[in-house]
């Protein structure tokens, strides 16, 4: 079962997603992390994830090879959380690779995983139409990703506010 939740920065996508899991029957968990601690800030958003999730998780921490990484520990897991979309996108073009591979890559496997996943990501559309090509770039291609991988999933989740809603 693939779940999607998205939303905008800091309103609660990724506590939900937590307690999404842990409210099932899950015994066997993996959290695949993509953030890398290029600075002071990303070091305490890693650090508050690390301690919210605690011990209930097995982590794995990648910042660009997903596909490979999902690849090896699918099977492993009854459910694996991903975290998130957004940052592993701003990776792939912090990294200058192949963007379109690597997300073709993703989107394959997840497409054809046996175990649960869930996708955590941002809707960065909302607002302001960025000034410069490249973060109008990155926001029209996490769209396109984003509305891929929706119309593929068993169910996806807006949270607003803190408030989390089924859409699909």
């Amino acid at each position: 079962m693939i779940t999607l939740i998205t939303g905008g920065m800091k309103c609660g996508k990724s506590s939900f997603a937590l307690k999404y899991i842990l409210s099932k029957n899950y015994k066997n968990r993996a959290f695949l992390a993509t953030a890398v601690p290029f600075d002071e800030d990303m070091r305490r958003k890693i650090e508050k994830h690390r301690i919210e999730r605690g011990n209930l998780f097995e982590t794995f921490e990648e910042p660009l090879n997903i596909a490979g990484t999902l690849k090896k520990i699918d099977e492993n897991y009854e459910v694996i959380l991903f975290e998130c979309l957004t940052t592993y996108l701003g990776n792939l073009y912090y990294y200058n690779v192949d963007v379109e591979k690597y997300v073709s890559d993703f989107v394959g496997v997840i497409s054809s995983m046996k175990s649960d996943i869930v996708i955590v990501t941002n809707e960065v559309g909302w607002s302001i139409v960025p000034e410069n090509n490249l973060a109008r770039k990155y926001a029209e291609t996490l769209g396109k990703i984003n509305s891929k991988i929706a119309s593929f999933s068993d169910r996806v989740y807006v949270v607003i506010s803190g408030i989390s809603v089924r859409i699909k």
